[in-house]
């Protein structure tokens, strides 16, 4: 938004006129000063929804809906029970929110057509991007003593969160101050959804991946970063593009990311045979997120003090790891023995999915997103994303032997239940609905499906026939080429867009001519990012609860066009 479009959107918030109980007038009564119960639930309110420059914006914002007497007292009661009960009844505490939660009018994007370019843009135009995208990711390691990623809210929700999904959030999430700030964020959507602010909270976009609003962006360091960062500055030194000097930068940061990764976030977790293993968290503990010390704060108030471990940063780290060439001792843990107690077998123990927003998918065969920690903490419950899912094929195929995993029928079972879930998936057309991912984006899943694929066919031909006997790995390959190539391409995209579409099109063996939409919106995109870099932050992950978190960030754009560009070179050269 331009500042005259934010000037009038702020005005038309500050002058509106009111048509029912605001927010506030909901809840400060309940919640802005009390003795007694649940001391977090009003710390949130006052932290996240009643500050300031929020109350200024939504105060003259209401809900017809809410003059019924009956309907506001209700609605009040929930949240008094949530404040003053020890145990509550999240369900009947979520019911009169998510009767309000019809008409939000979240959408997912809708690009328009594009017109395809005629030719691709210069070699030279493509290596220097290279260049300048490895560039910034190299100041910024220097800079910083690592490559930052952030975290932004969007308080608009997201689309595919409405008053069901809300119910399943509220009983299936563990840690109360989780279900605290999910309820009250949910309920302040459907205020801004009928606000002018609503302009201000969540401006349009071009493309899919949603751009991050600058001004609230959350720095800091994780493992899973950390390994894509790894990915990408490998992939420069492959390159040949990367001066010496900053060849050898790249090496040293490279180690210091893997050690990062295998060491310092590692945590030993309870096994499901009795026995530990070492598994990566998602946040290391103590100073290493690099939170500053005002967020820091802000996040243990908010309600998430607690991180548990994840099976997708783990599988990420071991696969950047193994690429590194690392003999890490930690590598040496089949962590498919591991997974299998989280993988999901119909009727036995599919409740562990216990917040099943994607529940449009058949997740037999997938495994789940969280680890249970030491103490037995599982602050998020657990949901299943297909995303994760690629990522351990992947790091299963580049330790293939290993981990011994053709000689040991229990591991490939595993494996190949998870190529059932993937071609499930992929063959009823889920993949291509944002309902289906947790986490990611269609195009995220159809660029990692590429990386998957590349690990794959890079193993002997014998291995892949007893891997995939099926041949599932063609029909999907299929399917996620057409969705690429007709649907993602085919439409406006901005450089992240560009960016996964690419990686999917390189991996997967597309003809070098489809590349061009790509490169030509990478190319021109080039300079968006004004100081921050050559790229803006865009939409890598979210959480679709309590709200929509974004995270992403200028490095991390450089980071996937960087590995994207240097993909399609790689395969533009061997067709020459």
């Amino acid at each position: 938004m331009g500042l005259h479009e934010i000037a009038g959107a702020v005005c038309r918030s500050l002058t509106a006129r009111k048509d029912g109980p605001s927010l506030y007038d909901v809840c400060d009564p309940v919640l802005q000063a009390y003795r007694g119960g649940d001391a977090h639930l009003g710390k949130f309110y006052r932290t996240a929804l009643g500050n300031p420059p929020l109350r200024a914006l939504l105060r003259r914002t209401g809900l017809p809906a809410l003059d019924d007497p009956d309907r506001l007292a209700g609605l009040r009661a929930a949240l008094t029970a949530a404040r003053d009960v020890a145990t509550p009844d999240w369900a009947a505490i979520g019911t009169p929110v998510a009767a309000l939660m019809d008409g939000i009018g979240v959408h997912h994007p809708a690009p328009p057509a594009a017109t395809a370019p005629s030719r691709p843009p210069e070699v030279a135009e493509i290596d220097r991007v290279i260049r300048l995208t490895g560039a910034h990711l190299l100041r910024s390691f220097g800079r910083n003593g690592f490559i930052p990623t952030y975290a932004a809210f969007n308080l608009i929700g997201d689309p595919d969160v409405g008053g069901r999904e809300l119910l399943m959030a509220l009983t299936g999430l563990n840690a109360r101050g989780y279900k605290n700030s999910t309820l009250l964020f949910n309920l302040a959507r459907i205020f801004i959804a009928h606000s002018p602010a609503r302009a201000l909270i969540n401006p349009a976009w071009g493309g899919i991946a949603e751009p991050m609003w600058e001004p609230v962006q959350i720095r800091h360091r994780s493992a899973y970063y950390d390994a894509f960062f790894t990915e990408a500055l490998l992939g420069f030194v492959e390159t040949g593009l990367a001066s010496p000097d900053e060849a050898a930068t790249a090496r040293r940061a490279v180690a210091d990311m893997v050690d990062f990764c295998l060491k310092t976030s590692a945590e030993e977790v309870p096994s499901h045979d009795g026995s530990t293993v070492k598994v990566i968290t998602a946040l290391a503990p103590g100073r290493h997120p690099r939170f500053s010390r005002f967020f820091a704060q802000i996040k243990q108030d908010l309600g998430f003090g607690i991180y548990v471990p994840d099976c997708d940063t783990t599988a990420c780290s071991f696969s950047a790891a193994t690429q590194a060439g690392s003999d890490d001792p930690i590598l040496q843990q089949p962590l498919l023995d591991f997974y299998r107690g989280y993988q999901v077998r119909s009727g036995a123990n599919e409740p562990r999915v216990t917040v099943p927003l994607n529940d449009n998918i058949d997740y037999e065969g997938g495994v789940v997103t969280w680890i249970d920690n030491l103490a037995g903490e599982r602050p998020y419950g657990n949901d299943l994303d297909p995303t994760l899912n690629l990522d351990i094929l992947e790091v299963s195929f580049r330790n293939l032997a290993r981990w011994q995993i053709i000689e040991t029928p229990q591991r490939l079972e595993t494996v190949q239940r998870i190529i059932a879930f993937q071609k499930n998936l992929v063959e009823s057309g889920a993949f291509k609905n944002p309902r289906s991912h947790i986490y990611y984006l269609p195009e995220l899943y159809s660029a990692y499906f590429g990386r998957c694929y590349a690990a794959f066919v890079a193993l002997p031909l014998a291995a892949q026939r007893i891997i995939d006997p099926g041949n599932v790995f063609a029909l999907i390959r299929a399917r996620v080429l057409g969705y690429v190539t007709h649907e993602l391409i085919a439409h406006e995209m901005n450089p992240f867009d560009a960016a996964l579409a690419l990686m999917a099109l390189a991996h997967l063996g597309a003809e070098v001519s489809t590349f061009t939409p790509a490169l030509h919106c990478i190319v021109q995109g080039l300079g968006e990012g004004g100081r921050k870099g050559p790229y803006r932050a865009y939409e890598w992950n979210k959480m679709k609860t309590p709200t929509r978190i974004l995270v992403g960030g200028p490095e991390v754009t450089s980071a996937f066009v960087l590995m994207a560009l240097a993909l399609a070179k790689r395969r533009m050269a061997a067709v020459l």
